[in-house]
């Protein structure tokens, strides 16, 4: 059971390793760790976070917490929902991309905090394993009922600044994409691909990480006449997109196209993941903003997007952050700020990504190591001629090439990212850093 309690939320198999009596226990340990009183609860669409639900609110009341059901919602809906209501709590019920026999808890404190392991889940599982929870409160909370989403549709519709129709293809993946994307609704036309709700993901993952999961967005987009093509994660918090001729778009790229977008309206502080290519923060100086680098990680990023009051982040993994969604991700924004560019400019998309393409980058490329220590003692003394930056692993940078090294939370593995100058250079360096991760 122990295995549920993750670095930033809590995700388990259902039945197996989280079950109603779990929640219930989760659902008391939260309460009495936050001392909350307004809890605002969100749900996805798999059959088992209804049950989760009701035993995550039996916890949660008996500990004298009112519960706030916002019922069938995306991730981005339920962080609005927290700071909106003005809640000093927030647990969404949802195992994101994972498939549909996992389901999962992500907590936040008021205004849309995270709690990730450090800030408070680790206590939590501490409490739930050890039995030590304060007993019932004399106080029963209650059990209210709130409809968010047209509030929440209207706050996005706030950043609306369309110039020309804009037609989309949206894969929901049978997923919160489809609530998320009522957002958009009399905006755009949104053209959508698998919009029933079916939290068992009966046509594909819904991860668009993935190259293979946005095959069927990718064969829309090229039988019609689209803008561009938008792909949701499963719970809404990450988006992928696809160019007008159905080409994946690198993420790194997105959050180059939105900050220019945010930055035609005002001037301002933009977090961009260190894995982004170096084109993001060229874009952001030359569209008059301040680039800040972020680690990766959504507690981190928005722990540094509340210090600098940063307007927007984006991360390589498909997050899009938005100071205007109580710094957390929208991707009903992420998607409004691309056809905000397109309606203002005379070209499509992939005109539009063409010049940020200036670099030669790697994918991220996993390898597993025997001595994940020895590793980075390694690559610290080969490239010591390097400016080097330990924000996330060991990030070097010379004039015309740099890479990242982080290593897995949970296995034995080291991710590098690289770009160089040319694709030449990018190839050999490649090689040499992996043979370098790769000694044994």
């Amino acid at each position: 059971m122990a295995g549920i309690f993750k670095a930033y939320d809590i995700r388990g198999i259902y039945g197996k390793d989280l079950t109603e009596d779990m929640a219930f226990k989760i659902g008391r340990a939260f309460a009495g760790f936050l001392k909350c009183r307004k809890v605002v609860v969100g749900q996805d669409m798999r059959p088992h976070s209804e049950p989760l639900f009701e035993a995550l609110a039996r916890g949660l009341l008996m500990q004298g917490a009112d519960v706030i059901r916002v019922g069938l919602c995306s991730t981005p809906m339920s962080y609005f929902a927290n700071g909106f209501l003005g809640a000093d709590a927030g647990v969404m019920i949802t195992a994101s991309h994972n498939t549909g026999e996992w389901n999962g808890f992500k907590l936040c404190r008021e205004k849309a905090i995270p709690i990730s392991g450090d800030t408070g889940i680790k206590d939590i599982e501490q409490r739930v394993l050890t039995q030590t929870v304060e007993p019932a409160s004399p106080r029963k909370g209650r059990m209210l009922s709130q409809d968010i989403l047209s509030d929440y549709c209207a706050h996005v519709k706030k950043l609306a600044e369309l110039r020309r129709p804009i037609r989309i293809a949206a894969d929901f993946a049978n997923a919160m994409g489809s609530v998320e994307a009522h957002a958009l609704t009399g905006l755009m036309e949104v053209d959508g691909l698998f919009d029933k709700l079916d939290g068992t993901f009966p046509n594909h993952e819904a991860n668009p990480l993935k190259a293979h999961t946005l095959e069927a967005l990718q064969k829309k987009i090229r039988s019609g006449k689209y803008d561009f093509g938008a792909a949701f994660d499963g719970d809404a918090d990450r988006a992928g997109f696809v160019d007008e001729r159905g080409d994946i778009v690198p993420m790194d790229m997105i959050t180059a196209l939105i900050a220019q977008s945010l930055l035609r309206k005002r001037k301002g502080k933009i977090l961009y993941d260190l894995r982004s290519s170096w084109s993001v923060r060229e874009v952001i100086e030359e569209s008059g903003g301040t680039p800040l680098l972020c680690r990766v990680g959504h507690a981190f990023i928005k722990q540094q997007m509340r210090a600098e009051d940063a307007a927007f982040a984006g991360e390589l993994s498909g997050h899009y952050y938005f100071r205007d969604n109580y710094f957390t991700e929208s991707s009903a924004m992420a998607v409004l700020c691309i056809a905000n560019l397109l309606s203002q400019a005379k070209a499509p998309l992939s005109a539009l990504i063409k010049p940020l393409r200036r670099y030669h980058k790697t994918e991220e490329i996993n390898s597993e190591v025997k001595n994940v220590e020895s590793v980075f003692r390694r690559l610290r003394e080969k490239y010591k001629d390097g400016r080097a930056l330990n924000l996330d692993g060991l990030s070097v940078e010379f004039k015309d090439w740099w890479f990242n090294v982080r290593a897995s939370n949970t296995e034995p593995l080291v991710r590098l990212n690289l770009e160089a100058r040319t694709r030449d250079l990018m190839e050999t360096r490649q090689k040499e850093v992996l043979a370098e991760i790769r000694a044994s």
